[in-house]
């Protein structure tokens, strides 16, 4: 087994359908993190360790790969083959002209610009 901790990975929110070999449905999943050769994900799926599955990604399509690990609703899967990661992610960072809602001020002071003190 190799040891693929030191790769690079990006941490990030995308959903990912996957899909155990041999089953006509796929999981739903959060991609709780993506590298070029593997991927963690959080959901429901009921996968064991060498377990063969196939997952779709945004901008990536389907992709071969093993269970390396689980631990309660998390799953690592080791892709067969590299990807490149950044085509996953690569329309939410370009279709976003502004900051999400959840990472700007509460607070817009459209006025800060001309604001002087006032002198006591």
């Amino acid at each position: 087994m190799v040891d693929t901790r030191s790769i690079k990975r990006d941490s990030l929110f995308l959903m990912a359908q996957v899909r155990l070999y041999g089953r006509a449905a796929s999981d739903k999943v959060k991609v709780r993190n993506l590298s070029n050769t593997g991927i963690m994900v959080e959901g429901e799926l009921l996968a064991e360790v060498g377990q063969r599955v196939i997952v779709t990604l945004r901008n990536v399509g389907e992709v071969g790969g093993t269970v390396a690990w689980t631990q309660s609703a998390r799953v690592g899967i080791a892709f067969d083959e590299p990807i490149e990661a950044a085509h996953a992610r690569k329309h939410m960072l370009e279709s976003q002209s502004e900051a999400p809602r959840y990472a700007r001020p509460a607070v817009h002071a459209p006025y800060a610009d001309n604001y002087r003190k006032r002198s006591i």
